[in-house]
């Protein structure tokens, strides 16, 4: 478990640091390289400038030429280590571009699929992947004796989040899992936890979701929801594309929840059919 989450992290975070780091380095190399430039120029001209004093075992004659060769070696060096690093920068943008174009072609088929599925019906975002939300009718808001809509407590937010996520308004369910997890109510939480999960996986944003659930699980990992937390986990990464990190999850599943209830069972079954696990 703890592998598929730092996988989780690194596939989420870990490129585009990396490409900002060898930038970073890049640029640093490139002002040593300047540097050392201007320090043989000033010694090429006879003045003293910054340069290092000459070693004791050549003597004291032939001062500054006797640096040229080092200083040569060392720009040589810093030119080599700049150039290997903007080909790092070069193989990560590609990487980048090319698992960016792999995802929305994903995400194309898989809104032809769905389309074709129901029937060439237009409309609506496709539910949330492994985990269908019953159809609700939604809540009329509770109001003040001035006739003006009372803040919701949490109960609230989530039982009309969950309402609005099986209308598949996930906008608004997302809207209502934060609102609940701005309260800080650990009976909350976990419930605020799975409907932020399931709303933003709903919207295909399968990253962020991959956290929400990742964040449920680790709250209550022996707690009555803690399955679907997993398999939320799961789903996510295959929507990522990441099917060894979404075995890896329902492996644990397997492994910590061996008697899960029907339906749930009946989910990471179906989970792993898609992942193609062994």
């Amino acid at each position: 478990m703890r592998g598929a989450v730092l996988f989780l992290g690194l596939t989420l975070l870990a490129t585009p640091a990396v490409a900002q780091m060898d930038s970073r380095e890049g640029i640093a190399l490139q002002n040593q390289i300047l540097q050392l430039r201007q320090e043989m120029e000033q010694m090429r001209r006879g003045g003293g400038g910054s340069l290092p004093p000459p070693s004791p075992s050549r003597g004291g004659s032939g001062g500054g030429s006797e640096l040229v060769g080092p200083l040569l070696d060392r720009v040589n060096t810093l030119q080599d280590e700049t150039s290997r690093l903007r080909g790092r920068v070069d193989v990560l943008e590609n990487q980048n571009r090319r698992l960016r174009e792999d995802f929305e072609k994903y995400q194309g088929d898989m809104e032809f699929r769905l389309g074709q599925a129901g029937g060439g019906g237009g409309g609506g975002s496709a539910p949330a992947p492994g985990r269908p939300a019953p159809v609700a009718p939604p809540l009329a808001p509770p109001t003040t004796s001035t006739g003006a809509p009372a803040p919701r407590t949490p109960d609230r937010a989530i039982a009309e989040g969950n309402a609005a996520l099986g209308r598949r308004d996930y906008a608004a369910a997302e809207a209502a899992a934060r609102e609940a997890l701005a309260g800080r109510s650990g009976a909350h939480v976990i419930a605020g936890q799975m409907l932020l999960g399931d709303s933003l996986a709903g919207k295909r944003d399968f990253g962020n979701a991959a956290i929400a659930y990742n964040e449920a699980y680790t709250r209550a990992r022996t707690g009555p929801r803690a399955p679907e937390a997993l398999i939320g986990l799961a789903t996510s990464f295959q929507g990522l594309g990441n099917k060894r990190e979404a075995c890896d999850t329902l492996n644990d599943l397997r492994s910590q929840f061996p008697n899960l209830r029907p339906p749930l069972a009946a989910e990471a079954a179906s989970a792993r059919q898609r992942a193609q696990c062994r």
